[in-house]
């Protein structure tokens, strides 16, 4: 079982994060931050990830450190599950509508952490939730995964749709890159290590 936990208190926020790389899809999410528990429960149900969050933060100052600090678990949740890159598919590249929005992702498990982000939403909110932090978390995940990551939304009118087709995206490329494939033994990787 590819398996990561992380449990992580700061003055900020606690936060625990359980994930099983090979799941159905199961989630229990409670961030406090109700627009981000929709988008993680995309990305795992899509993904075909089990994940558990539960974090308290200091949602009456804003949403910014709970929603880059559950990034930073996840990321960690991800690195700690994929230690052992052996035998994977390493990458994974899925495009996802939304009604009008289009993503393309792009996923490369090289432990070189690097965040693509071409995304111009129309809108500074969604509800509650400031556009800006969905690139917030998603650097979180990439810099404490070691993972590249490409998110470049071709088209969209609707930012709520726009961030649903990220999240699913993400979802199913991580799935695609964390595969096991018979045909490769070792690291998939020339140089024989990641």
């Amino acid at each position: 079982m590819r398996q990561g936990k992380v449990d992580r208190n700061t003055k900020e926020t606690k936060i625990k994060v359980s994930l099983t790389i090979d799941g159905k899809g199961l989630t229990h999410i409670e961030t406090g931050v109700g627009f981000l528990d929709h988008m993680l429960t995309l990305w795992a149900v899509h993904g075909l990830f089990d994940l558990e969050i539960k974090a308290e933060g200091d949602i009456h100052v804003d949403y910014h450190h709970t929603v880059e600090d559950v990034g930073i678990c996840l990321g960690m949740a991800i690195s700690r599950a994929m230690q052992d890159l052996k035998g994977i598919n390493r990458y994974g590249l899925q495009v996802v509508p939304m009604e009008e929005a289009l993503c393309e992702v792009a996923i490369d498990f090289c432990n070189r952490p690097y965040l693509v982000f071409n995304c111009s939403f129309p809108t500074e909110k969604i509800g509650a939730f400031d556009t800006e932090l969905v690139e917030e978390f998603l650097r979180a995940v990439v810099v404490n995964s070691g993972i590249t990551l490409h998110v470049n939304v071709r088209y969209g009118k609707n930012s709520h749709h726009m961030a649903e087709a990220i999240f699913k995206a993400f979802g199913r490329a991580m799935d695609q890159a964390t595969a096991i494939n018979q045909k490769i033994e070792g690291v998939p990787s020339s140089k024989g290590l990641l």
